[in-house]
């Protein structure tokens, strides 16, 4: 059944501001009613997904299935192997995905989902243990389950009090719940997301290091301390760095000369034909060193107002350079 299109100069937009301020209000007050509830069932659900030893499989159909779906992408990128089983799909042979050494974890506002009390029988054999969230506990589901969770909502925004709302934001907010307590349980650190996330962007700033991204060899900028300053700006110029570096014979770094040293250069009219390089660069100077983290590389350029890096090792010898170009480019910012 198809509606006609509501005439722009006929919606009231105070009623529409006043409707949506109303569900996030029903919504808000259903999130924080589940604080009382985190008790010892819910310490019981955790120790069921942290002492699972295979995956933890959640389902649900229709919204809380979409809800199911997010739970268990959440709890996989935190430390606990999990995936979603659509429960219409487990009769028709996805239930070989459950396996005895699996726990599971099923989404129903009922506790009566046809669909998924159809694979109580199947569970029990296996003896998989079983987590239930529900908005009646003492439900079908409820009353199999090794621990139900309590997700019931007085109310739903929806004004008809039929689609699931308020009931599928304390499901999603339970769930958020069950994996940050299971992740904290399991010492789960910023190094392990970005493993299980290496395509992001904060798996990059963790897992990405400077040499992996500094330039090296003939693309780097560089000059002995009495080099003419003509020909340092030339050398700056060509790298397009945005800087040069000055190191003395054995490679040493002694200092940079940027594109601020030259305009302080500039209003005391050096003359850059004359004047070399030891007498305008800034030294010492900000480095880092190539095993850095290029996130290390950021934050330096950050709180020292700089845009680019000469790259030392423990001798202070130059091996690299890179500028925020060559951060942006790598995906760290």
């Amino acid at each position: 059944m198809s509606h006609p299109a509501v005439p722009a100069s006929s919606v009231d937009h105070s009623r529409l501001l006043a409707a949506a301020r109303r569900a996030l209000a029903i919504e808000a007050r259903a999130v924080e009613a589940l604080l009382a509830r985190i008790d010892g069932s819910f310490a019981a659900a955790c120790q069921v997904c942290l002492q699972c030893q295979g995956r933890v499989v959640v389902t649900g159909m229709g919204k809380s299935g979409h809800v199911a779906r997010k739970i268990a992408a959440t709890l996989a990128s935190t430390g606990t192997p999990a995936f979603f089983l659509h429960p219409a799909e487990a009769s028709h042979g996805d239930l070989g995905m459950i396996t005895r050494t699996d726990a599971v974890l099923a989404l129903s506002n009922s506790g009566e989902t046809p669909e998924v009390v159809f694979l109580l029988p199947h569970l029990k054999r296996l003896a998989v243990p079983l987590i239930v969230m529900a908005g009646k506990t003492d439900s079908t589901l409820g009353r199999a389950a090794t621990v139900a969770l309590d997700v019931s909502v007085p109310e739903e925004a929806c004004p008809l009090n039929l689609t699931p709302t308020a009931s599928t934001t304390a499901s999603l907010a339970m769930g958020d719940a069950l994996a940050v307590a299971v992740l904290e349980a399991r010492g789960f650190t910023k190094q392990d997301f970005a493993r299980s996330h290496p395509g992001g962007s904060l798996g990059r700033q963790l897992l990405l290091h400077v040499e992996q991204i500094m330039r090296t060899g003939e693309a780097l900028p560089r000059v002995g301390p009495g080099t003419r300053l003509g020909e340092g700006l030339l050398e700056m110029t060509r790298k397009g760095l945005g800087m040069t570096v000055i190191v003395d014979d054995r490679g040493r770094l002694l200092g940079v000369f940027t594109d601020g040293d030259l305009r302080r250069a500039l209003d005391r009219q050096t003359d850059i034909h004359t004047a070399t390089m030891s007498e305008v660069m800034t030294s010492p100077c900000k480095t880092i060193s190539p095993q850095e983290l290029a996130a290390e590389a950021v934050h330096l350029m950050e709180v020292h107002r700089i845009t680019a890096l000469p790259v030392a090792d423990e001798q202070g010898r130059l091996v690299g350079a890179l500028n925020v170009h060559d951060l942006l480019r790598a995906g760290v910012v």
